[in-house]
């Protein structure tokens, strides 16, 4: 079998004031931040550039419905929609259609206690480009 997660793609969180705390980590942590919040590069084990993505977002967000929660962890994974179909047969619960955009294929799930998990087929170089 192919691997599944293959790293962290995006930690997001809840916050009352995104800006605000954007400019918090930014000068208390030193995060280089910008309108989404900041990159963090990195290599994986082939020598290959990877990008982890941190992001406050607004408290009133939809974007993690169906679930309640304060945060989203996304995950980079690789062939999204093969792992997608494979989730499914396991009795995972998939959440809305999959999307693509020029820096990766997005799809989501439900873990058991009420998490949305973002899975994310990423395309680094759209970053570095």
């Amino acid at each position: 079998m192919k691997k599944r997660v293959t790293g962290i793609g995006g930690i997001f969180f809840k916050s009352k004031d995104p800006a605000a705390s954007k400019n918090w980590y930014s000068r208390h942590l030193g995060l280089n931040t910008d309108q989404w919040g900041s990159t963090f590069w990195w290599k994986d084990a082939e020598g290959k550039d990877c990008s982890t993505q941190w992001s406050p977002m607004s408290e009133d967000t939809q974007y993690y419905k169906p679930s309640e929660k304060q945060f989203m962890i996304n995950y980079r994974v690789e062939n999204l929609e093969e792992l997608l179909e494979t989730l499914k047969a396991e009795g995972v619960e998939v959440v809305g259609e999959i999307e693509s955009y020029d820096y990766g294929k997005f799809g989501w799930i439900m873990d058991p206690e009420g998490n949305k998990i973002e899975l994310w087929e990423p395309n680094d170089k759209a970053f570095l480009e």
